[in-house]
């Protein structure tokens, strides 16, 4: 049978989502939990590969199994073998052609930027930093440029090994919340590093080094090399995958370090 679960963790001390030879990956950690608590060998197909440093309070995998277990323990089995940092939320059974990565609808991304002199303490690696306050209405403008169809070469790392560099960009914003400044993008599917880079663009707009229109104009030129550095993942999480409803995914406890989806 197939199984879906929901995971939320701390990218903060794993290199990332995908397996590694040393099994220091968050997807190395939950397999073996998985085989653990199933008594056999477990693979797991993700939503989507995060990188080093990057967290999730959304993430969702499936996997193939013969062990029969209800819903509850496919949640607390593992959880008794798993980091602390890694939760399971959720387990359920789902059809064969459900695919954690093919079936997703969507995926939505959120950085949290504490933007101030001072860098932040106990959100030490759940939260970016730039060293001074930001302009979070030129922002807006320009991340307002970026949305929609369009080729995304200029915010795409160069180890990028995406057949194409076209992205559909369903929504993008920018906000204050408090001394925080909140990012949101939701699309089809992201480039490596996607993120990251447009959040590093936008934080040049922000700081006055670039005008809003400057988004608009590195779609244009399609060259990685005029945009701006890739930003930190510290604040970045995995916040939503969209799924039919047909599905009956459950929802996903709020983060409350991001707005709920």
């Amino acid at each position: 049978m197939r199984i879906a679960l929901g995971l939320e963790y701390d990218g903060a001390p794993f290199c990332g989502w995908q397996h590694q030879p040393s099994a220091c990956a968050v997807q190395d950690h939950v397999e073996t939990a998985l085989a653990r608590f199933a008594d056999r060998p477990v693979s797991v197909t993700a939503a989507g590969r995060t990188d080093a440093g990057v967290h999730a309070s959304a993430q969702v995998v499936h996997f193939d199994t013969d062990a029969r277990r209800d819903d509850s323990s496919w949640v607390r089995g593992p959880n008794t073998f798993l980091d602390r940092r890694i939760r399971v939320l959720w387990a359920r059974p789902v059809p064969e052609d459900f695919h954690a990565r093919f079936s997703a609808r969507s995926r939505t991304y959120r950085y949290l930027l504490l933007d101030d002199a001072v860098a932040p303490g106990i959100l030490a690696g759940k939260a970016g930093w730039f060293h001074r306050p930001l302009d979070v209405a030129a922002m807006a403008a320009a991340v307002s440029r970026v949305t929609g169809e369009h080729d995304f070469s200029a915010f795409r790392d160069a180890q990028c090994q995406a057949k194409s560099p076209v992205r559909t960009l369903i929504r993008a914003g920018v906000e204050r919340r408090g001394p925080f400044v909140a990012f949101t993008f939701e699309a089809n599917a992201f480039l490596h590093h996607m993120v990251r880079n447009l959040v590093g663009a936008l934080v040049y707009v922000g700081a006055a080094r670039q005008a809003p229109a400057w988004m608009g104009e590195l779609l244009e030129a399609r060259d990685r090399t005029l945009c701006a550095p890739t930003f930190a993942p510290d604040g970045l999480y995995l916040s939503g995958i969209a799924y039919d409803r047909a599905f009956g995914l459950p929802a996903f406890r709020p983060n409350p370090l991001v707005a709920p989806e």
